[in-house]
């Protein structure tokens, strides 16, 4: 993260109060008969960002995704894309592609006729049409198999086919809805590198829908949290992951050990909170909270330090017995049972091979610097 402030707004127009918005989204809300799916939802989202909706099943991300391109009609609110209100603008009028999860490539078509496709329903010249496919199948890396029909490729080459047809017609705003869904994890995640550099290289702006974190956490500018048709926090990977702002969120995204407890006495730099499962337990000073409220303390598993020896320098550790652990080459996650039964997920960094590893059923210690949690108070 910069520290500049000004080329942090140059580069991150979100944090610049003054910028202006490609895209707003104002207390939207789309309801089906009794069920609302998206709940007065308000969100900007920048020129030349990569932006992800993330979030469970029947959350709300592919109805508000339908809504920008527009197959769905808001019950009530306002879409505006690079300052033009969208009521009314039909799905094929509007500044916008959208890339679905099943590609819908036709099967008799070739690599190139699929690309091509669109270009000349929209009454481009077929030299112009594949003069723009050629720089497509060039940026997506298919240059070679042009001929090809979409049985003939794999998975990740007909993923690529279908983001290079939906970029052909050069969309302000590209809608992908679990681009990456159907391929497996291997090439999923090489393919989200790939995604991130094609978005960069034209600068056109993605919002992409997914319900895997780590798939967000690898492609997003920003993320927008979803449940239940609400968007309950925008911002940064890094941001959503170190600093959220609920339990749902600390919860949803990646692995998190959540503590409930009561906030005790506050010093300058300090305060303790009572808790069944760690005692008292020092974490940093909250601001707005009272003595005795009901808070939730947030750590995530690599924050927790797991020792055979209880270490002195801590501040709050407590014993434990190793109940369950996994290898995983560069790292291990251990599942620490305490005295009253409570579960803590630690993970630790393999760093050195000739170390005698903590395994199964060992005596242990696992403490928590105050600076690594979280306090929560929803």
């Amino acid at each position: 993260m910069t520290s500049n402030p000004a080329l942090a707004a140059n580069t991150k127009p979100w944090r610049d109060p003054a910028a202006k918005p490609f895209i707003s989204i104002r207390n939207v809300t789309k309801r089906f008969g009794d069920f609302t799916a998206v709940d007065d939802v308000s969100l900007d989202v920048y020129r030349s960002e990569l932006f992800c909706l993330l979030g469970g099943s029947g959350c709300g991300k592919s109805t508000l995704l339908r809504m920008l391109s527009g197959f769905e009609t808001p019950t009530a609110g306002q879409i505006l894309i690079d300052g033009q209100d969208m009521a009314g603008v039909p799905a094929d009028k509007r500044p916008t592609n959208m890339m679905f999860q099943s590609y819908a490539l036709f099967p008799h078509m070739s690599v190139e006729k699929n690309i091509a496709y669109g270009l000349l329903r929209e009454g481009k010249s077929k030299a112009e049409a594949y003069e723009r496919v050629g720089e497509m199948l060039k940026l997506v890396k298919l240059e070679k198999f042009a001929s090809r029909k979409p049985h003939q490729l794999s998975g990740g080459q007909r993923q690529r086919v279908a983001l290079a047809r939906a970029l052909a017609k050069q969309p302000k705003l590209l809608l992908l809805d679990e681009p990456l869904g159907a391929l497996d994890k291997k090439l999923r995640e090489e393919t989200q590198f790939e995604l991130v550099n094609i978005q960069e290289t034209l600068g056109v702006t993605f919002i992409v829908v997914t319900h895997d974190q780590d798939e967000a956490m690898t492609l997003a500018t920003r993320i927008g949290v979803m449940t239940e048709g609400v968007i309950t926090q925008v911002g940064e990977p890094r941001e959503i992951y170190e600093t959220p702002k609920s339990r749902f969120v600390a919860d949803f995204i990646g692995s998190v050990n959540l503590i409930e407890g009561k906030a005790g006495p506050a010093a300058p730099d300090l305060m303790r909170v009572e808790t069944d499962d760690l005692g008292p337990v020092v974490v940093p000073p909250t601001a707005g909270l009272t003595q005795g409220q009901t808070v939730w303390l947030a750590i995530r598993p690599e924050r927790v330090w797991l020792t055979r020896e209880p270490r002195p320098d801590i501040a709050n550790s407590v014993p434990g017995v190793v109940q369950d652990m996994g290898y995983v080459g560069h790292m291990s996650s251990y599942v620490v049972r305490l005295a009253n039964g409570r579960l803590i997920r630690v993970t630790q960094a393999n760093e050195s091979r000739r170390d005698t590893p903590i395994t199964w059923d060992e005596q242990v210690h696992v403490g928590f610097e105050p600076s690594d949690f979280r306090v929560l108070t929803q």
